[in-house]
């Protein structure tokens, strides 16, 4: 690859290093394994860079590939046993007053990560508030299929996020 085609894959990946963050942080909880995927994801960009031909806009090219990354095997070959961390399974105990604000995301990341990687996928990217046109042309599926999808993954969300009684 020339010089040039150097230049612009970087400054593509530091303009929009974010977006294969918010990615990584999405599917790889482990601080290691994040930055394992982030790399990957970098790697797998870079081998389709000289493909890209811009038919779609450079971010959904960009999710495309990261999300696939992150959904295939790259994950299944790396992981061996998935844990959890206990603070993240008992996230409704209070540890006196903390803030509600940051305690609620909590809550809503610990959901996230209930869903299955499809759904986690959809929902990263409405949360980026991406158009449902992009995101059924990032994950391959129709705009009506995003919409019922959407409805079904908020449902589970909000079971998700109910307190469990008695705790």
């Amino acid at each position: 690859m020339a010089i040039e085609e150097e230049k612009k894959f970087i400054n593509l990946i530091n303009e929009h290093q974010g977006l294969i963050h918010k990615i990584s942080m999405m599917y790889e909880h482990d601080p290691d394994a994040r930055n394992d995927l982030f790399q990957e994801i970098v790697l797998q960009l870079w081998k389709s860079f000289p493909s890209f031909r811009g038919e779609a806009k450079i971010t959904t090219w960009m999710y495309r590939i990261a999300l696939n990354t992150a959904i295939s095997g790259f994950r299944k070959s790396t992981r061996h046993i998935k844990t959890e961390d206990l603070q993240e399974v008992h996230l409704n105990i209070s540890e006196g007053a903390g803030d509600d604000r940051e305690e609620d995301f909590q809550k809503l990341q610990w959901a996230i990560r209930q869903l299955s990687e499809i759904e986690r996928a959809i929902i990263m990217l409405a949360l980026e508030e991406v158009p449902y046109e992009e995101i059924a042309e990032t994950i391959g599926i129709t705009q009506n299929n995003v919409r019922v999808r959407m409805n079904r993954i908020r449902e589970k969300l909000r079971t998700l996020m109910i307190p469990e009684h008695g705790t």
